[in-house]
């Protein structure tokens, strides 16, 4: 497995994840096929200039065409549930055919060794939802501490999740 940047040519693979109503079950249903092309932009825009870190998960460096799902970290003010002032927040979503073989653990745990590396992110935060057993696994795997549950906003839905914190540069990331 490895990680690359967001590139334009990842459309498919943005509506395979926020269109489909499986994969956003946990995140209040299918986002809308419009606009997916300019969430990629700014997606990509934000790579680009390093004020997020979204990559695409690639399961086999021998098949680089091949995405599994992506994870994302990037800096955003706290939902007023959390808290107030800027947060780091890390979320990720791995396609059907991949789940199960730790494709998402093993990103998560990548992603935050570069943040570790890089140390301007602080604390992360992540929010899976509360009925999401496989990314509250990940959490846990992974040496995030279960802070709660709470009622948070996403796309304009509120959602129930669990809020899970790591701080990479001071705490082991299993």
């Amino acid at each position: 497995m490895r990680l690359r940047d967001v590139e334009p040519g990842d459309v498919d693979a943005y509506v395979r994840m926020r269109c489909d109503p499986i994969m956003m079950a946990e995140l209040g249903g299918p986002l809308p096929r419009a606009g997916i092309e300019e969430k990629v932009r700014r997606d990509v825009a934000a790579a680009v200039a390093d004020t997020a870190w979204v990559k695409m998960i690639v399961p086999d460096a021998g098949s680089p065409g091949e995405v599994a799902g992506t994870v994302t970290l990037w800096s955003h003010e706290a939902d007023p549930a959390v808290g107030t002032g800027p947060i780091s927040e890390i979320g990720w979503m791995v396609l059907p055919e991949f789940q199960g073989r730790g494709l998402g653990g093993r990103a998560v745990r990548a992603l935050l060794t570069l943040a570790r590396d890089d140390g301007r992110w602080g604390p992360v935060h992540a929010f899976p939802g509360a009925a999401n057993a496989p990314s509250n696994g990940i959490c846990r795997s992974v040496g995030f501490s279960f802070v709660g549950e709470l009622d948070i906003t996403f796309a304009g839905r509120t959602l129930r999740a669990c809020h899970w914190v790591i701080d990479p540069r001071h705490e082991p990331i299993r």
